[in-house]
This record gives C-alpha cells, structure tokens and sequence, in this order.
C-alpha cells in the first residue's frame, strides 16, 4: 500500500501568516514551485496560496503585493491529508475537493505536499488519468 508519505514532495515550506505576497512569489521562484502553505503563529496550516492567487487576487485587483499579507488571502479550513494515509485516500480528498495540491500533515506539521506531478510519478497510470479527469471537468 502506498502511503501520502511515499508520494510526497518532501522539504515543504510555510509562508508565514503575516509574510507578504511579494515574499511568497519570491520563496516559490527559490523553491520552484507553484504554491505554498500558509502557516500562523502556532506553526499549523491556516491555508494555502498559490501564484495563481497572487495574480488573480491581489496583482489583478491593483492591489500591492508588498503590503498585501498571506494571511489576508486564507479562505475556509485548509484540506490536507495525514501521512499515513493510503493512496485511495489522497487522491479521493484530492478529487472530492477539486485540488491540484495536498498538504501532507504528521503530527499536525506539515512534512510534506502532494503534487500532479508527485502522483504521476508514483501512481498507476489509470489512476492518475481518472484524477486528471475529474480536475479538468471541474473548470
């Protein structure tokens, strides 16, 4: 049985809270990657933001990116998935939940994300197919 542990990209990293946009686009170029947890003060996940979001959301609205904070950009409780989970299990939140990325929880930490291309890399390929189908016909 595949484990959220043995799909995931491991090495995660928060924006924190009260970091601005201009801080997270600047970690995503250093890290490669398109989004980023939001964490708060106790070190949990609050939520999530991706480039795309700091695009529609704050460049597109004639907003400031370098006052505008991450924090201001959470909405509802974030989805995540426990690292023992089982495959079947991540990619049923990540489908019921249309999601393109899945924070990895151990011990209410983040030890890791969840990517398409993290689950291409390690699922069968009829699997990753019908997650990919179900992605596409929610847009």
């Amino acid at each position: 049985m595949t484990t959220a542990r043995e799909i995931m990209h491991t090495g995660a990293t928060c924006i924190q809270e009260n970091e601005t946009l201009e801080d997270a686009a600047r970690r995503m170029k250093e890290l490669d990657v398109g989004a980023l947890p939001i964490c708060g003060p106790d070190d949990r996940i609050h939520g999530i933001i991706t480039d795309r979001d700091i695009v529609v959301k704050c460049l597109a609205m004639g907003k400031d990116p370098r006052t505008v904070k991450a924090g201001q950009l959470e909405q509802g409780k974030p989805i995540t998935t426990d690292a023992e989970a089982d495959a079947g299990q991540v990619l049923q939140v990540m489908e019921a939940h249309k999601i393109r990325r899945l924070p990895v929880i151990d011990d209410h930490r983040l030890v890791g994300m969840i990517s398409e291309a993290d689950l291409a890399r390690h699922l069968p390929e009829d699997q990753v197919g019908h997650f990919v189908e179900v992605i596409c016909a929610a847009r």
